[in-house]
């Protein structure tokens, strides 16, 4: 049995770290480069398996060398990988990262590869009678993400959605979600509110919840964070920690906040830890390779 399921996507991130981002047309010499799991939906999986989660990740690789990357990696973090569909006919996805070690900045490119062709009829939603919480993104098809958001909330879960990458939802979506938990740049997305801070976050976070969701949590980079449920309203700074690599922090974020839950910690004890995660994920080069243990949070 795992207290949270997690459906999203698995790439092998390919991390170059140089002195600047390259412009287009520019060659650069990088000085390290990284081969690791990426991906949102396998990065909050090891997010939350390191905190010690029971998790269980439901994706689609396909049978090649990085798709058995992916399985020994999510062994290796104690994931539950039975409901992961291996395909002959499409190839695991791969990111492209690059990064500026000066700033932890980066410029990425993902090709989905397999998790883009999964369907609705190769998810067995029986499988959401076993957790409590339901964690998922943007990166695997829509029709095939509304599903299960649906067949979760049917077996009493609580859903968090994690909107990236940002793009149009019915009002169906909204009204599914008990947690939301955009960044500025996916807020704006959904608002039109450009978000600078704490009190334009305010603005953004009341125009969602009159959409219909619940809780919303908007991610501000090195700003913190804020939450509002509509009643009660928190302003958390970020983490003070010397980053170097910024990718996968908002997915560090989300899985810890799914661990939080699943404790039944209260949301300001859930904030705190999901932050402090978030921001010990930075410290280090890659993704689902950065995600801090819970030994690392004492």
């Amino acid at each position: 049995m795992s207290d949270i399921t997690v459906l999203g996507i698995f790439v092998a991130d390919i991390s170059f770290s140089g002195n600047k981002l390259p412009s287009t047309g520019e060659t650069i010499l990088g000085d390290s480069y990284n081969v690791g799991p990426g991906g949102k939906g396998c990065n909050q999986a090891i997010a939350i398996s390191r905190l010690g989660g029971k998790v269980n990740f439901i994706s689609k690789l396909g049978d090649d060398d990085y798709g058995k990357l992916a399985i020994n990696k999510l062994k290796k973090d104690n994931i539950d990988t039975s409901n992961i569909i291996i395909s002959n006919k499409h190839k695991t996805g791969v990111a492209g990262i690059h990064v500026d070690r000066n700033t932890g900045k980066n410029a990425i490119t993902v090709v989905r590869g397999a998790p883009s062709s999964l369907t609705i009829n190769e998810i067995d939603t029986n499988l959401f009678k076993q957790s409590k919480i339901f964690l998922t993104q943007l990166e695997i098809p829509i029709e095939v993400t509304l599903h299960c958001l649906k067949a979760a909330k049917e077996y009493g879960l609580i859903n968090i959605l994690n909107p990236a990458p940002a793009c149009k939802l019915s009002n169906d979506f909204f009204k599914l979600v008990d947690y939301f938990t955009p960044n500025e740049t996916e807020a704006e997305f959904y608002t039109g509110i450009k978000i600078t801070n704490e009190k334009e976050a305010k603005l953004a976070a009341a125009k969602l919840i009159d959409l219909g969701i619940k809780k919303i949590i908007i991610t501000l980079g090195e700003k913190g964070l804020f939450y509002s449920d509509g009643k009660e309203e928190i302003f958390l700074k970020a983490t003070s920690v010397k980053a170097i690599d910024t990718t996968g922090a908002g997915d560090a974020f989300n899985g810890g906040l799914a661990f939080g839950l699943s404790k039944k910690k209260s949301i300001k004890e859930c904030l705190e830890l999901a932050n402090k995660v978030a921001g010990l994920s930075t410290t280090k080069l890659g993704a689902g390779d950065a995600m801090p243990y819970i030994k690392d949070l004492s």
